[in-house]
């Protein structure tokens, strides 16, 4: 997931929490970052002065001037932690699934609200920390495939980022040799390429050893020993009828998930419709201004390896934007990308730039790329950030050509200037005499 970076290695697809934190603090050591950094500072604005640099919270003394803005606030914030009915009544204890180092849940009957990855995350939690059982209370069916590299990939090879007719085969292999004895709790109402799938193996595993419940239903109140709960049937709605019954636990995990950032302190105008995020030029980079790029920010669902790549694809061609400007879109040309795209995924269940798959976006990058010649040169630094010292000093030679040619314009008009001048005199001239 964390590979945006050509010096960061790890040694699995699923490197741990302390190597992830390892690597970022060996980045920060090595780029020389505590002194380029600066904490607790609130960012409410950030807008362009006259001579097209970004000012900061409008304080261009303390900030100083910037050429470019890289959003990278991601989708989670602040948890969101829903109030349950008669949440008072409960004698255990409730946290949220932000919350879970250091508490104890050896021996206990733990229930985790929500079907999300949140819930999956708590799930690991209880398995480690031996729980007696463990509920899980989801209001819907959620697409959850195996923890491969390889079936993810697979899964991203769809390029045309949305269900197709073909789509029901894949969802027919997973149910039948995923799934298996569990194809109760696959969803009947969505495509696989319709919302971001779960990647975990664990919880039909607990599942099937009788450790874990995957339960479907509303939560109708709290007791005093547990959550009182509506089950629903497979194809129920949410809100549906059910059978109420109490659901024993000592501990409930809210998974509820977290607030997505604001984006507001970007310009107002790149949140014009019908061009508003998602919907910017390669999702991150509002139509008016190729300088920002929203990495990250804009997400709402998708299928592939779990992004291990385009974290830096998308920085490094920012910095292209930057550096070249023979490379950078027009304002119209980006609005037209987002409409072809638009158009291409106009039979979608979703909107175009809800849901993507990896394929996909690889070809958006490919697209992108090769639509402008002057971009070709960029290729390796932005796919592989390699290779950047060719198209630097080829940038270094249009400069110098662009600074020459418009001195030679300077002097052509200066030329043209005073033969304009000595005319006017002449004329002046000869109406005199």
């Amino acid at each position: 997931m964390y590979r945006f970076h050509p010096s960061v290695s790890f040694d699995s697809a699923y490197p741990t929490q302390q190597q992830i934190k390892q690597q970022i603090v060996d980045l920060w050591k090595r780029y020389d970052l505590e002194r380029r950094t600066v904490f607790e500072t609130k960012i409410t604005s950030v807008k362009k002065n006259d001579n097209g640099k970004w000012i900061i919270n409008d304080d261009e003394e303390q900030y100083g001037l910037f050429d470019g803005i890289l959003a990278s606030v991601g989708v989670c914030g602040d948890p969101k932690m829903p109030p349950l009915p008669n949440q008072d009544k409960f004698k255990g204890e409730i946290y949220h699934s932000s919350e879970l180092d250091g508490k104890d849940a050896k021996g206990k009957k733990v229930l985790i609200v929500g079907g999300g990855a949140s819930a999956i995350e708590a799930l690991e939690f209880a398995v480690k920390n031996g729980a007696a059982e463990i509920d899980v209370l989801s209001r819907s069916d959620k697409w959850i495939i195996p923890r491969n590299v390889l079936v993810q990939s697979l899964l991203a090879c769809n390029i045309f980022g949305q269900e197709i007719a073909l789509s029901w085969i894949p969802e027919w292999l997973l149910r039948k040799f995923f799934y298996r004895d569990l194809q109760d709790i696959a969803p009947t109402d969505k495509g696989v390429f319709t919302q971001t799938p779960m990647a975990n193996d664990e919880l039909f595993d607990q599942i099937r050893e009788g450790k874990a419940h995957w339960l479907r239903g509303d939560i109708v109140s709290l007791e005093e020993k547990g959550v009182s709960f509506n089950f629903r049937s497979k194809g129920v709605p949410k809100g549906g009828p059910g059978q109420e019954r109490l659901v024993e636990g000592d501990i409930i995990v809210l998974a509820t998930g977290f607030k997505r950032p604001s984006l507001t302190f970007l310009p107002d105008e790149v949140f014009e419709e019908p061009y508003g995020p998602p919907s910017w030029y390669l999702q991150v980079f509002p139509p008016k201004y190729p300088d920002i790029c929203a990495n990250n920010s804009t997400y709402v669902d998708a299928i592939g390896t779990v992004g291990n790549m385009h974290i830096g694809i998308y920085t490094r061609f920012l910095l292209m934007f930057l550096t070249d400007p023979l490379t950078r879109p027009t304002e119209q040309w980006m609005k037209t990308w987002i409409d072809f795209t638009r158009f291409m995924k106009r039979l979608a269940p979703t909107g175009a730039f809800d849901f993507f798959t990896y394929a996909e976006l690889i070809y958006w990058y490919f697209f992108v790329l090769v639509i402008n010649p002057f971009r070709w040169k960029w290729a390796l630094f932005v796919f592989f950030g390699i290779g950047r010292g060719l198209p630097l000093m080829v940038v270094a030679q249009e400069n110098s050509f662009r600074k020459e040619l418009k001195k030679e314009r300077k002097a052509n008009r200066s030329d043209k200037s005073d033969k304009s001048d000595k005319s006017n005199k002449s004329n002046k001239s000869t109406k005199t005499h």
